[in-house]
């Protein structure tokens, strides 16, 4: 497991080699320097990735120069012609026309995430281009992020805030507000890897009763760090007190959250999903009331923006993560994360 401030540390150390200029830039220095491969950086990504590439001396950049509004679609296929490398966001669509406009210079693609169904990874092995992504330095986030939902929706914060702002906060009442407790609980994991392990350990102080997970098969290695035991889909469904979803996408992952799947949980279940496209929220919308359950209104009634890796220490490490990923691939050198196409 990867700690994101760990991380940071040994990522600003490796692929940055500072040029050493005194007295300003010569004419030699600068005809060099204009022969150095060409970037373009699709965001103001989080500085610890751009002073990497400021100062490794390996590149010459040109960056979209905004974290708030993405980089119009025109002007990010006119910015990509004839560049060397590509640093780009989720945002970013990197398909068939995207890659044309850029050319045949284009060697290496490094996407600050850990997602990457926003590029057309055929397209890219066809051309022979590499990827690096940003996967591991986002556990620790991703795991307490999840926690803090658990935690939210089974005690009813939301509920209780809004009670309290609005004057609902009247005579005591014995169970007013009542929610459920971790203690002696089933914790349910769909998908158990590196965040489900770091969900897991988390919660374990809560005096968890016993962990269960699903995926493709058994995890034994994962699974004995947490004392988890595999069950099936349906199993993790019925026996689940907490549901927590932190698998992959993949096309047998995608809406396997469903009716179906909810149709089989205890109705004072919570379900906690921070996984992509995983849960069939059209579906679920039109269920009727009955059939809705306690376990979806308490799923949508917390619904977030892309905040999971959201913690200062996690984005800069991705940021530089997926900067050294870069300047490495474009070095003809392994790439600390490299998507194998």
């Amino acid at each position: 497991m990867w700690c994101s401030r760990t991380v940071l540390r040994r990522l600003q150390r490796i692929a940055v080699t500072p040029l050493n200029i005194t007295g300003g830039l010569t004419s030699n220095m600068q005809r060099e320097m204009s022969t150095l491969p060409r970037v373009y950086v699709t965001r103001q990504i989080p500085p610890e990735g751009l002073k990497i590439l400021r100062e490794s001396g390996q590149v010459q950049f040109q960056l979209w120069d905004s974290d708030d509004i993405p980089v119009p679609r025109q002007e990010l296929l006119e910015k990509v012609k004839g560049v060397d490398g590509l640093l780009c966001v989720l945002t970013e669509k990197i398909d068939a026309e995207l890659l044309e406009a850029a050319g045949p210079n284009l060697k290496v693609l490094s996407t600050m995430s850990v997602g990457f169904d926003h590029l057309s990874l055929e397209e890219l092995k066809k051309r022979g281009i590499r990827v690096g992504y940003t996967p591991d330095v986002l556990t620790d986030a991703v795991a307490e992020l999840t926690v803090a939902l658990l935690l939210t929706t089974s005690r009813r914060l939301i509920e209780a805030t809004h009670e309290a702002k609005t004057g609902g906060w009247g005579t005591w009442r014995t169970l007013w507000l009542c929610g459920y407790e971790l203690a002696n609980s089933t914790v349910g994991i769909l998908g158990l890897g590196r965040i489900g392990v770091a969900i897991a350990e988390r919660l374990a102080p809560f005096k968890v009763k016993k962990f269960i997970y699903t995926d493709v098969a058994p995890r034994p290695e994962l699974a004995s760090i947490i004392n988890a035991e595999y069950v099936s889909l349906d199993e993790l469904a019925k026996q689940s007190d907490f549901l927590t979803v932190c698998c992959a996408l993949t096309p047998e992952t995608k809406e396997i959250c469903n009716k179906d799947l909810f149709s089989k949980m205890k109705n004072t279940s919570i379900f906690i999903n921070t996984s992509r496209y995983i849960l069939s929220q059209d579906k679920l919308l039109t269920m009727n009331e009955n059939s809705l359950r306690t376990v979806i209104i308490s799923c949508l009634s917390l619904i977030l923006p892309h905040i999971a890796s959201a913690s200062y220490s996690t984005r800069n490490a991705m940021s530089a993560l997926a900067a050294n990923n870069l300047l490495l691939g474009l070095r003809g050198e392994p790439m600390i994360k490299e998507l194998k196409l």
